[in-house]
């Protein structure tokens, strides 16, 4: 009897959520971003439900990334703002909660903060910069998506959220046309080069 994907996929869902939750435990540094692409780059290339195509699993030999820059990780502070669903009516709908204010290279920039809808739901941070279209995926990539448990850390005390940019990723559908996506909208684009995180295949 062939798997069935739905517990394919909440097994992938498991590892990727227990992945996150032994980074939190660790120290921030570049050894625990070199461990973290290790695993990372095993499920990519063995797990049935990886968003790498099937045929291109075994020549798959990882993901390419720009080195570790602890100047990339900033504690950002959550400011509400009026709230506005995007994409309302289909399965990947998201509703704006507020902006993340952070500093970065010299440079004072702001994402916006989402909440996915659907049950639960989760904070979902996605970006593009100057980078999306030629050294990465042209929709933009992911900081955070906590419904996946893709989540860095927060304190509700300070209103703050760690954003790493060394832990920066492709959505799905970069990788494979089949996967449907939501991408950055407008208010989630930086104007200067990110060069951390993952790179284009």
């Amino acid at each position: 009897m062939p798997a069935s994907p739905y517990l394919e996929l909440l097994d992938w869902r498991r590892r990727v959520a227990e992945l996150f939750s032994t980074l939190r435990e660790r120290v921030p540094d570049a050894d625990t971003l070199a461990w973290f692409r290790q695993h990372k780059d095993v499920l990519f290339r063995e797990h049935p439900q990886s968003p790498i195509p099937p045929a291109e699993r075994g020549s798959f030999d990882g993901l390419p990334y720009w080195p570790h820059d602890p100047a990339y990780r900033v504690a950002a502070r959550f400011e509400t703002s009026d709230e506005q669903t995007i994409g309302a009516g289909t399965e990947i709908a998201f509703r704006r909660i507020g902006h993340l204010s952070f500093e970065l290279q010299g440079h004072a920039l702001s994402l916006g903060a989402f909440w996915i809808e659907g049950y639960a739901g989760g904070l979902f941070v996605p970006f593009r910069d100057a980078t999306s279209g030629h050294e990465t995926y042209g929709g933009g990539r992911y900081l955070l998506d906590t419904i996946k448990s893709a989540d860095l850390g927060s304190d509700a005390g300070a209103d703050t959220v760690v954003l790493d940019f060394n832990y920066a990723y492709h959505p799905s559908c970069a990788y494979d046309p089949r996967w449907v996506c939501p991408l950055a909208p407008l208010d989630s684009r930086l104007g200067i080069p990110v060069r951390a995180g993952e790179q284009s295949r």
